[in-house]
C-alpha cells in the first residue's frame, strides 16, 4: 500500500513492567496486535517505523542504561526499519520523523503503542496538524491510569473519543490487517 506507514510508538520494556507490576492498564495484551499488524505491514511492504523514549537522568525508566528502556519483543525493530528516538511527548519534535515520512511518500499513518494520553496522544495531533491521515486501532494502544487520580480506562476513552474524527479515525487491528492484506 503505497503512502502508508505504520508508527509504532514507545513500546519499551517500561511498559511490560508496569503490565507485570499490576499497574491499572487498558489492553495490556496490545503488543500481540503491534506484532500481528507489523508482520502484515512487512509483508505488505508498508513501511514500519519505530519511536522510542529516552530520557538522560540516569534515574528515570526510560534512560538508555535503565532496564524500561529496551524495546519489548512487539518493536523490535527489523533491518532496515527506521528508529527515531525522542525526548519529548511527541514523535516529531527534534527527531527527523515528518521528514522521512515525506521522503518515502506517506502521507497516511497507521499509529499503535504507548501510551494512550501521553505520546499517542500528542503524536496524533501533531500528525494530524502535518496534514497526515491518521488511523488508531484501539486494541493496539496501551493506555495506564494517572495514580491517585484517574483510572485507566475512563482516561482511555476520553483520549480516544477527543481524537475520534478531528485528528485521527478509530479501527482495530482486525479491520486493518484484512485492508492491508493479511
Amino acid at each position: 500500500m503505497t503512502g502508508l506507514a505504520l508508527l509504532i510508538i514507545d513500546m519499551q520494556q517500561e511498559m511490560q513492567l508496569r503490565i507485570d507490576a499490576g499497574r491499572d492498564c487498558v489492553n495490556p495484551g496490545a503488543g500481540a496486535a503491534i506484532a500481528r499488524l507489523a508482520g502484515v505491514c512487512r509483508a505488505a511492504g508498508v513501511p514500519v517505523v519505530h519511536v522510542r523514549h529516552r530520557q538522560t537522568d540516569p534515574s528515570r525508566p526510560f534512560h538508555p542504561d535503565a532496564p524500561g528502556h529496551a524495546p519489548m519483543a512487539c518493536a523490535a525493530a527489523m533491518p532496515g526499519e527506521a528508529v527515531f528516538v525522542k525526548e519529548t511527548s511527541s514523535a516529531f519534535v527534534a527527531t527527523g520523523l515528518e521528514a522521512h515520512l515525506r521522503a518515502g511518500a506517506c502521507d497516511a499513518l497507521i499509529v499503535v503503542g504507548a501510551v494512550a494520553g501521553f505520546c499517542v496522544n500528542t503524536t496524533l495531533r501533531a500528525a494530524s496538524d502535518l496534514g497526515f491521515r491518521v488511523t488508531v486501532p484501539v486494541d493496539a494502544v496501551l493506555g495506564f491510569d494517572l495514580p491517585g487520580r484517574m483510572a485507566a480506562r475512563p482516561l482511555f476513552d476520553a483520549t480516544m473519543v477527543l481524537l475520534d474524527g478531528d485528528f485521527a479515525r478509530l479501527s482495530d487491528t482486525d479491520a486493518l490487517c484484512a485492508r492491508i492484506g493479511g
